[in-house]
């Protein structure tokens, strides 16, 4: 059940919920799961069906495709006010899931039942909408990265994810790696060859990105 609290945060991250009549809201939201999960939890999986529509209220999911290798690809990330479009297409197209979900931190979600998805896409125009216009942004983003991993060598996508991180960036080489749908022991290679460039420096699971315009040009050549 959403409290006053929940249910304000779940219309503030998802304008689109807020334009419904209210006694449609209403019946729609007392149907709904307030889901707390913790970091690491795989929230779904390859070949599982789906169980309804997650509006993120806080933390982040990673959604990647996995190798029998073990190898990883990072397809998107999802926050709070956005759409998981697979989870979308498969609601839509009454498939099962082909990639997971994990959850990157703690987070908070509201789970919408998949009747209560269809009505609302069915009814209304803004929460169509909203679905359709993440759909084009998550297939933009999806299309980068195709050519990313088909055009640019894996060096110039590991300068271009640094460029694109907070720096000091805090992570492991094993989780560059597994965005990068690569190999840690590649990465590390890679990373202490930007070292000796003088382009980062390297400290343990930190890396500090000294010449930004250095890392731009090689990953734009």
């Amino acid at each position: 059940m959403l409290t006053g609290a929940l249910r304000s945060r779940l219309l503030q991250n998802y304008p689109a919920l807020a334009e419904l009549p209210a006694a449609e809201l209403d019946g729609l939201l007392a149907n709904a799961m307030v889901m707390p999960i913790p970091a690491g939890t795989v929230i779904f999986d390859e070949n599982q069906p789906c169980q309804g529509f997650p509006m993120l209220l806080s933390g982040s999911i990673r959604v990647i495709k996995a190798a029998p290798s073990g190898r990883e690809l990072q397809l998107y990330r999802v926050s709070p006010g956005e759409s998981c479009i697979l989870t979308s297409s498969c609601l839509l197209g009454h498939t099962r899931y082909q990639a997971r979900g994990i959850a990157e931190t703690a987070l908070e979600l509201v789970l919408l039942p998949a009747p209560s998805f269809h009505t609302l896409l069915g009814k209304h125009d803004s929460f169509r909408k909203y679905v359709f216009h993440l759909f084009s942004d998550r297939l933009t983003d999806l299309m980068q990265l195709v050519s990313a991993v088909a055009f640019q060598k894996l060096d110039q996508r590991l300068a271009a994810l640094l460029i694109a991180k907070p720096s000091p960036l805090h992570t492991t080489h094993q989780a560059l790696a597994d965005e990068l749908g690569s190999a840690r022991e590649m990465v590390s290679r890679l990373l202490k060859g930007f070292a000796e460039q003088g382009w980062v420096r390297l400290a343990r699971e930190q890396i500090e990105v000294i010449d930004i315009a250095a890392l731009k040009r090689f990953a734009e050549l």
